[in-house]
């Protein structure tokens, strides 16, 4: 006779207060259920996959052991928080991740009581969650604060500026270090489980400070000898020196997947006195999914998938992502250049460099997440004659700012910027957009500035950048695939500061900067069905901007329109200065820009999202009624 199923536990212990109730022998069956519920979920919806699979034992133990929400967990970057929302009252809408009015793929505090902290760019955790402690401490508190940082997140000089800052206030704060880039063999992980569970007790604290304070009260020379033997003992046994240097008691490593080691450690630590604690705890990216443990880098973001067969459904496209032609129009440009080299911070794939690093390896430098590093590593480079590409998402670059101004354009050096993820991003939201680049790059003197209509033209921005030898330059173009349009052999330099006339008309001018292009040529047949004839123009370059075109679309036309993938102060800013500067609004012609608007528009497909924004041929041509003066309620539009 076969044993009966087991009674579902995830059903029964739907939030963390239940979870609390289920006795300790029962957590590996609930830690099984939830993983498979996660990959039950991400094969529906897509999303972040590898990181949550690999923390769902962590998960569960944390919310076991602590008493959430009371107790808050912050996780990093929020690539791993999937089984955490399952498991906080979100299961029944977790199949809604990353879609039009779903959950966010990251962590959201207006989302849930249990998300204290919205995260989706990395390595903020410890700096959050000592502001937290340092609050409770002003207060009175007695709740914890844990932050979960992987070991990625690590590699950013923000962890440790809060880690260092953390250390010398001494507060309460737990720190768990998710260590997914290696591995421990089955006697090594209960030999150093043994040890941490030692090290975490009440006990092995007690004994440590009987042995500083006799150490204290041997002569100097012993004394200095006595501590100085016990750190370094301490540190080779347990790997954590680094950390006691900063200031945190190390704990660890411990086996992330095994919750006779996790749960032990947890309540050790939840109970111990003052100070900071950082746990050193080793998981494997993909757990428990064999697909996803065999290919963990594949498996960290996926669309929707074969559960069974772990194939994921790629959408068939005609046309090359932006991505892909970048990646290879810089391999050809480096073909003929040997001073081109390509630098990326801890995003090979997502920005066409891991191409260029298997073309040319001793020339590509992943630098971690370490944004500032890598645009002032670029700057070293360009001293020297090289011709470093940086290619980055537009949101990350935001993260190295100060070096963008200091070291790159106050020195004038040519750093080429290539700005992935321009524009609105669909599924990640607005924490991944790249609303905001035109504005904060278009005030820095000597800048070139250019965005790709379509992916031929950024084929001839590559190629642009190449030249471009005496000032830094910055590429933006959007995520996704291109128009479909016919794509050159070869990039050929642009004319600096030059745009180019689409289409002839005479009423209305629609003056593109970027991929919204197609929709300014579609809103111009949309127009010319209702009689009003429209220029189409792309202005290729923000700054230097065309001058001498932006003049006579003003002057030989009744509206302007300029329309991008930007936030207020971008493009149409530069627009409206330039016919300031040259007394051309006097003349009587209608300006209106088009940029995103002053909001952050929630995560949705990237067509809803520019819906939202206005940013389609439907909003342009009511954009052209509206400053027409005329009711676009009432005029049929497309």
């Amino acid at each position: 006779m076969s044993n009966p199923r087991p009674t579902p536990l995830l059903d029964a212990a739907p939030t963390p207060d239940l979870l609390r109730k289920l006795k300790p022998e029962q957590l590996r069956q609930f830690a099984d259920e939830l993983r498979q519920e996660t990959i039950d979920a991400v094969s529906v919806t897509g999303g972040h996959l590898g990181a949550g699979l690999g923390v769902v034992e962590l998960t569960t133990a944390l919310h076991y052991v602590f008493d959430t929400p009371r107790d808050r967990i912050i996780w990093d970057v929020g690539h791993q928080a999937y089984p955490h929302k399952i498991l906080t009252g979100r299961r029944d809408r977790i199949r809604t991740l990353r879609t039009g009015g779903g959950l966010s793929g990251f962590t959201k505090r207006t989302e849930s009581e249990y998300d204290p902290f919205g995260a989706a760019h990395s390595s903020t955790s410890i700096s959050a969650g000592l502001g937290m402690a340092v609050a409770r401490d002003i207060q009175g508190g007695k709740n914890n604060v844990i932050a979960v940082i992987g070991d990625g997140s690590m590699s950013a000089g923000m962890a440790y500026e809060a880690m260092n800052n953390a250390g010398a206030l001494d507060s309460r704060l737990i720190v768990i270090l998710n260590d997914n880039d290696m591995s421990i063999a089955p006697p090594v992980g209960a030999m150093s489980a043994y040890l941490a569970r030692l090290i975490s007790s009440q006990t092995y604290g007690s004994a440590r400070e009987i042995l500083k304070n006799l150490a204290h009260r041997l002569p100097k020379f012993f004394e200095d000898r006595a501590l100085r033997a016990e750190e370094y003992a301490r540190g080779m046994v347990t790997g954590g020196a680094l950390f006691e240097e900063l200031g945190f008691f190390y704990v660890g490593p411990i086996d992330g997947h095994n919750l006779d080691h996790l749960l032990p450690v947890l309540k050790n630590v939840r109970d111990a006195g003052n100070g900071p604690i950082l746990i050193h705890v080793v998981t494997q990216k993909g757990k428990g999914y064999a697909p996803a443990e065999a290919s963990p880098d594949k498996y960290h973001g996926v669309v929707k998938f074969d559960v069974a067969t772990g194939a994921q459904v790629k959408a068939k496209s005609n046309a090359p992502s932006y991505t892909s032609v970048f990646g290879q129009s810089l391999i050809k440009e480096a073909e003929k250049d040997d001073k081109i080299v390509a630098i990326t911070a801890a995003m090979p794939g997502g920005t066409g460099v891991d191409m260029f690093g298997k073309a040319f390896p001793k020339r590509t430098f992943d630098v971690g997440i370490a944004e500032q590093h890598a645009v002032t590593f670029a700057a070293g480079l360009a001293t020297e004659g090289f011709k470093p590409f940086v290619a980055i998402y537009s949101t990350f670059l935001q993260r190295g700012y100060d070096q963008v101004v200091h070291d790159v354009a106050i020195q004038g050096l040519p750093v080429r910027f290539a700005l992935d993820r321009a524009g609105l991003v669909g599924a990640d939201g607005p924490t991944h957009a790249g609303s905001f680049d035109n504005t904060y790059l278009g005030c820095l003197p000597g800048f070139v500035i250019m965005a790709a209509a379509d992916e031929a033209d950024l084929v001839h921005m590559v190629a642009t950048q190449v030249a471009l030898d005496d000032r830094p330059s910055a590429l933006r173009y959007p995520r996704g695939e291109g128009r479909g349009v016919e794509m050159p052999e070869f990039g050929v330099p642009l004319d600096i500061g030059k745009g180019r006339i689409m289409r002839e008309g005479s009423k209305v001018a629609l003056l593109s900067f970027g991929a919204r292009l197609g929709e300014c040529l579609k809103a111009a047949d949309e127009l010319a069905s209702h009689g009003l004839s429209a220029t189409v123009a792309d202005a290729r370059f923000m700054k230097p901007l065309d001058i001498d075109m932006v003049l006579k679309l003003a002057r030989d036309h009744e509206v302007l329109i300029t329309v991008e993938e930007g936030a207020i102060g971008g493009f149409g800013t530069h627009v409206i200065q330039a016919l300031a500067d040259h007394g051309a609004l006097d003349g009587g012609v209608r300006v209106r820009p088009m940029v995103l608007p002053d909001t952050f528009i929630d995560h949705d497909s990237p067509a809803a999202m520019y819906a939202e924004a206005g940013l389609v041929a439907k909003g342009i041509v009511a954009k052209v009624f509206e400053a027409l003066g005329k009711d676009a309620a009432s005029t049929k539009l497309a």
